[in-house]
């Protein structure tokens, strides 16, 4: 299972409750007996643009190229997971190869 760390917004109460949505995502991942993967937004950004600054019209262009999907992903943040995932198997595999 991947995620995406924590990050530091300005909103107080918005960073709370993500807080708590990741716990709970955290908790049922290991409940399911699941390895979970934390992954930095640079690092995503990074493993499916190239550009650790990317936005996220970028991340969504590159993962819908990746993916080869006709269609955009429904939301921002469905893109956003599955720019999480393809960061998490690539560096899957790059560990498997000890690299």
């Amino acid at each position: 299972m991947s995620i995406e760390e924590a990050f530091y917004g300005k909103n107080a109460r918005t960073a709370l409750l993500m807080g708590h949505v990741r716990g709970v995502a955290m908790l049922a991942g290991k409940h399911a007996d699941l390895e979970v993967h934390e992954y930095a937004a640079r690092k995503v950004k990074s493993a499916v643009t190239g550009n650790g600054a990317a936005d996220k019209e970028q991340v969504l262009y590159m993962v819908k190229r990746l993916l080869k999907l006709k269609e955009d992903p429904v939301t921002m943040d469905a893109s956003d997971a599955l720019g999480i995932a393809i960061c998490h198997g690539l560096n899957y595999k790059l560990s498997k190869l000890g690299i």
